[in-house]
């Protein structure tokens, strides 16, 4: 274990004694909802999805640090970079979830979206005791994927101090990744030691100490808007279409037909006729439309847009 590393892990001892001594946030029973196990259904329901809009307020506090965040990391995706996320329990499987949800949702291949979850796989389902506290796994496991400077890796932990995210986030700063640490309380190590640090703050749960509730929802929110946000600067969206949709099923098919009826405004049976002809391309499928020309001639225009609608759409 290097020496930073060893610091690190220590850090992340201190706010665990914390944690048992005086409490992170996200772990401070809430003052309000005391009695919440008296309520009524109805009331309980309530409370439960009103405290959810705290989450966001947390995630909308902090855009401007997210738009850093999507700009920073842009240049080096756009070059190949992979991006890679990381993280434990509820973290982690979030995490899982906006890296699997990339291919299907913008035809982002799947070897540019990685997910590490403490305990491996078989994590997602049923939990590893013990995988968060290994630091030394977790830099093991970043270590496998042989990280390069254009990598952004996305470090995900609700107290900020996992181990295992510890880890894993000094072995990805020692391999010149960009390092992009979120976190739910404040003054936390995987926020002060990443090159990005985004904090959550949340506050604390109207059932104590259960993060996979507001602090999980932050969490999804900041992931799902840094991701989509990423991808629209990567000319996967034309207006506010999913233009570069995978077309992998008979939904997303009929999918593809619809986005291509809303772009060009033509009726089906043209758009379909179209598709057809470019492996149910959305992107392809608009261009040779729009400007009446073949689909090789708007793949070609597209390529010199690189993938840009409106920049092929320009071209001559």
């Amino acid at each position: 274990m290097s020496f930073h590393l060893c610091v690190l892990a220590l850090l992340c001892k201190v706010v665990r004694r914390k944690r048992d001594d005086t409490m992170l946030n996200t772990e401070t029973p809430a003052t309000r909802h005391i009695e919440l196990d008296l309520y009524p259904t109805e009331k309980l329901v309530d409370a439960l999805i009103d405290d959810q809009f705290d989450a966001l307020q947390a995630v909308r506090k902090v855009s401007a640090e997210i738009a850093a965040a999507v700009a920073t990391a842009l240049p080096r995706i756009a070059a190949g970079g992979r991006l890679v996320y990381v993280g434990a329990g509820t973290s982690g499987r979030l995490g899982v979830l906006d890296s699997v949800e990339l291919t299907p949702t913008f035809s982002w291949p799947k070897e540019k979206a990685l997910a590490l979850l403490a305990g491996g796989q078989s994590a997602m389902f049923v939990a590893v005791e013990g995988a968060e506290d290994n630091a030394a796994q977790g830099a093991a496991d970043i270590h496998a994927l042989a990280l390069q400077p254009n990598d952004v890796v996305l470090l995900l932990a609700a107290s900020g101090a996992t181990p295992y995210v510890i880890g894993a986030l000094q072995s990805a700063r020692e391999c010149g990744a960009l390092t992009i640490g979120w976190a739910n309380n404040p003054n936390a190590p995987v926020t002060a030691a990443a090159d990005i640090g985004i904090t959550l703050d949340t506050g604390s749960e109207i059932i104590s100490g259960s993060t996979r509730l507001k602090a999980g929802t932050s969490q999804k929110i900041a992931l799902n808007t840094f991701s989509s946000a990423l991808m629209v600067r990567l000319n996967k969206v034309y207006k506010n279409l999913m233009v570069d949709v995978k077309a992998s099923n008979e939904k997303l098919l009929r999918r593809t037909v619809h986005l291509t009826m809303f772009a060009t405004g033509k009726d089906e049976e043209t758009c379909r006729q179209v598709l057809q002809q470019c492996d149910y391309h959305v992107k392809t499928a608009i261009v040779a439309i729009l400007d009446s020309c073949s689909v090789d001639q708007a793949q070609e225009k597209l390529k010199a847009g690189n993938g840009n609608v409106r920049a092929a759409l320009k071209a001559q």
